[in-house]
């Protein structure tokens, strides 16, 4: 059998790149072809993305595939949008997630749409990603794009439009952007008129799977493209029964579910309803993951200390355990900068002993990572009425043996970690379901299942980490 070649093009907030991957009917084979920085960049005082450099990268990675490519397909972060004029041209570049646009905008949609109002439209936590912040802001501010906006696109959207002409947006992108209505199945009209955000701009929502066009020859199809929905395509599974997490400057911690739950335990557990493939929903919290620790590399290292990870996973583990825990999503730690510092306060200010080398900052981020993933599994299992007896590491950090194992230990349920390239596998796997390769998800997740790369952690010492939680969870109640 001649393999069927397809370019999954994978963006994270860190890096982007360009992979090819080649089924044979027996196996799957990715190859990365380009990666590039994802460097955002700061203007008068606003964080954007810088869309056209991503633009121009994919095109070099694009170049690089082999020229019989059968399809490509994108996924990137989500929460994030564009606008483009009446002629399709980009209006400006668009905010990150992380700009300051969305401080003091919960308050200010609040008094227009109650916080629980917002929860039964649309089924998403309220956190200070979410795209519906940075519309309100352009509101309150007179924004004149608002005015000038003919189309409203999410980031992986806008690259589709310039690689197919196709001015669609994908199910599972604009799920996490808070202004869709899981049970209209469609934009919420009345939420965004009660906000102010002219409607007009935000046109059609397809599935994944759906072809949109083609770009020199070969075939452009929508896959998951938000990079979690494409990752948990690639979840190697053949039960229900089983929790993941997928891993990298987030950590997305969910169920897969075969609808979406709003009810009022939801919504006190602050839990997210996201679009996947299949019809499926995915039922989870975003927890911070490896944000902290790139923040506390990069402060060390503008310090002129450099460390690799698995030379800061190896300090970790030597470190002395359970003397200190933090919230991985205290908003204190939300924003880019001296991330060290940040968690130094945050451990004065809850009266815990302040760690004060490189091992011991580690060892904190790690403990309390694997202590908010059991918190967070707990709540979802409880909420929807489900078991977890695996829990899926996927992802990049699926490579962290330590917090792996840390995983295990804390949650008391066996942790299956890989593959770290779920993303542009799961990318793929959508592309090739829709070429008529696989039958559906659930094929492909059989062949993965059976695949080389799995790494199997069981738990130990869970009694340590048993006594060890109930500390944690009171350091969420009085931080």
């Amino acid at each position: 059998m001649i393999p069927k070649r397809v370019i999954a093009i994978d963006f994270g907030a860190e890096s982007g790149r360009v992979m090819q991957v080649s089924y044979d009917g027996v196996s799957l084979h990715i190859e990365e072809l380009h990666r590039f920085a994802n460097t955002p960049v700061t203007a008068n005082g606003t964080l954007y993305w810088d869309a056209l450099r991503l633009f121009h990268d994919i095109l070099i990675g694009v170049k690089m595939a082999a020229p019989n490519a059968a399809s490509m397909g994108i996924d990137t972060w989500g929460v994030d949008y564009a606008f483009l004029d009446r002629d399709g041209r980009l209006l400006a570049n668009p905010v990150h997630y992380r700009d300051k646009s969305w401080e003091g905008m919960m308050d200010w949609v609040f008094e227009r749409v109650p916080r629980r109002e917002l929860y039964a439209r649309t089924g998403l936590q309220v956190i200070p990603v979410n795209g519906i912040w940075r519309l309100a802001s352009m509101v309150k501010n007179n924004s004149p794009l608002l005015d000038m906006a003919h189309t409203y696109l999410a980031i992986p959207d806008l690259f589709n439009y310039w690689l197919s002409g196709s001015k669609t947006c994908e199910f599972t992108h604009v799920s996490t952007h808070q202004i869709y209505n899981p049970l209209l199945g469609d934009w919420d009209h009345e939420l965004l008129g009660k906000l102010g955000v002219p409607n007009s701009m935000f046109g059609e929502i397809v599935p994944p799977g759906t072809r949109l066009g083609a770009y020199n020859g070969i075939p452009v199809i929508a896959p998951a493209t938000h990079d979690t929905g494409s990752a948990v395509v690639a979840v190697p599974t053949t039960t229900h029964d089983y929790a993941y997490i997928s891993s990298g400057t987030w950590s997305l911690l969910g169920l897969e579910l075969p609808h979406p739950v709003i009810n009022d335990a939801a919504y006190e557990a602050n839990a997210t309803n996201e679009g996947g493939t299949g019809n499926n929903w995915r039922f989870l919290k975003n927890i911070a993951g490896m944000w902290l620790v790139q923040q506390c590399r990069a402060t060390w290292a503008a310090a002129g200390q450099v460390y690799e990870y698995a030379e800061l996973a190896q300090m970790a583990e030597q470190a002395a355990p359970f003397r200190t825990f933090i919230d991985p999503d205290d908003v204190d730690f939300y924003q880019p900068g001296d991330m060290p510092t940040a968690i130094r306060n945050f451990c004065d200010r809850t009266r815990q002993h302040v760690p004060v080398n490189v091992g011991s900052m580690t060892r904190v981020i790690y403990e309390s990572l694997a202590f908010k993933y059991r918190y967070v599994l707990e709540q979802l299992c409880r909420v929807a009425g489900r078991k977890a007896e695996v829990v899926h590491i996927i992802g990049g950090g699926s490579r962290n043996a330590l917090l792996c194992q840390m995983t295990a230990d804390c949650t008391g349920r066996v942790v299956i970690a890989g593959p770290a390239e779920a993303t542009a596998l799961g990318n793929a796997i959508v592309q090739l379901v829709a070429l008529g390769e696989f039958k559906d998800v659930a094929e492909a997740r059989t062949l993965l299942s059976k695949g080389e790369g799995m790494v199997t952690y069981q738990p130990h010492n869970t009694a340590a980490w048993d006594d060890a939680y109930e500390r944690f969870v009171k350091i969420l109640t009085v931080k």
